[in-house]
């Protein structure tokens, strides 16, 4: 059997814009941790994390809400 020892990394495709760990943190009111931790596991993705955190019944702050 030949083993393959090219390594390639999946890459996920980014659905939505990209958040910032800040921005993200601050729009769920989470720690820096917490926002860095899921921020890593689940990617950039606004609408992978926005669904993350709906799942997670944790709505946004108003203020991000309404764009501000």
């Amino acid at each position: 059997m030949i083993e393959n020892t090219n390594r390639t990394t999946a890459r996920k495709v980014i659905r939505g814009r990209p958040y910032s760990i800040a921005e993200f943190a601050r729009k769920y009111r989470l720690d820096d941790a917490e926002a860095k931790r899921l921020f890593y596991k689940f990617g950039p993705s606004s609408t992978e994390l926005d669904l993350l955190m709906a799942a997670k019944r944790r709505p946004p702050t108003l203020a991000t809400a309404i764009g501000q």
